[in-house]
């Protein structure tokens, strides 16, 4: 099968990607000497995961647009099924959760067949409605309240906001791109992830006034302010090689997704404090869980779909 997505943009891209994390797995061994076990171990059990996480995420990405939507699908099921480990049920909801884990691949379906109208008010709007209803049939009415409001929570994060970095791929675009459809998925996720690292950097570094201290400890304003900037440079550099935004476009894009990105971490930390984990589980070594990696893309996935939709869609 070829590779449909394979532009040459997307490649160069995903090259400089595997040289720095070649860099890093080569500055790790230069340092082994120098560094504590647990720190040289944490590091490479790091580097490791983001070998495996960026080879499969790009396979399914470049193979073709229905090995990536599958891909999605499954780790939003993935996700959500973490989150249902981590809260209280109930257990009169069992047989309604059932019914939430029956929301991924339907949601996925409206993004394959192309039906904006579906894919945007399935779960806000229609599971909604009915998981309520299928609730109170079960006949319990104790903690009612919370069960439904942390059911549906869980769906539109992890299912309903994670999908739009899915629907990048299906957007339809009125100008034509050397990157390809490929290419804002891979735009957004690169600037997601890079606006997490850039943030600790510049945290480490320069770091003192901290933001939330009772939420995240270690989010200061110094790195926070650090990481939207780079991201910022970033987002302006990278926009026109691999979307059809100009770089003051892809200069808003950039502060807004470092902005934002900082919000998805911190209220997934106050959901880990408030159920008292650490991490949301032990899925991937040395990052935690599904969730753990993926919680800045729950927000910044709607927040530039929507842009590039209303900016440049067709």
């Amino acid at each position: 099968m070829s590779l449909e997505q394979a532009t040459a943009p997307v490649l160069v891209t995903l090259g400089v990607v595997l040289a720095a994390l070649l860099g890093a797995r080569l500055w790790l061994w230069l340092r082994e000497g120098q560094l504590p076990e647990s720190i040289r171990r944490e590091l490479a059990q790091r580097i490791a995961s983001w070998w495996v996480m960026v080879g499969v995420f790009s396979v399914a990405l470049l193979l073709s647009r229905t090995a990536f939507l599958t891909f999605f699908a499954f780790v939003s099921f993935l996700a959500l099924k973490e989150y249902f480990s981590l809260i209280p049920t109930r257990r009169a909801d069992r047989r309604v959760l059932f019914w939430a884990y029956l929301a991924v691949p339907v949601q996925y379906y409206w993004i394959a067949d192309g039906w904006y109208g579906m894919f945007i008010i399935f779960i806000p709007v229609y599971l909604f409605l009915f998981l309520p209803f299928r609730m109170v049939l079960t006949g319990e009415t104790q903690n009612f309240l919370r069960s439904v409001g942390t059911l549906h929570w869980g769906l539109m994060t992890t299912v309903f906001a994670l999908s739009h970095l899915a629907a990048l791929l299906v957007l339809p675009l009125r100008e034509t791109f050397p990157a390809g459809p490929a290419g804002p998925v891979f735009y957004l996720v690169l600037l997601t992830e890079l606006n997490d690292v850039a943030q600790y950097v510049w945290g480490r570094l320069l770091g003192r006034r901290r933001i939330v201290p009772s939420v995240s400890p270690n989010k200061t304003w110094e790195g926070w302010i650090g990481g939207v900037l780079t991201t910022a440079a970033l987002g302006g550099a990278l926009g026109p090689w691999l979307t059809p935004l100009g770089w003051i476009e892809g200069l808003w894009v950039g502060l807004g997704v470092g902005a934002v990105g900082f919000v998805g971490d911190v209220v997934m930390s106050a959901l880990k404090r408030d159920l008292g984990v650490k991490d949301t589980s032990s899925l991937i070594p040395g990052h935690g869980g599904v969730l753990d990696r993926l919680d800045s893309l729950i927000y910044t996935a709607p927040l530039f779909y929507h842009f590039l939709r209303y900016v440049h869609g067709a």
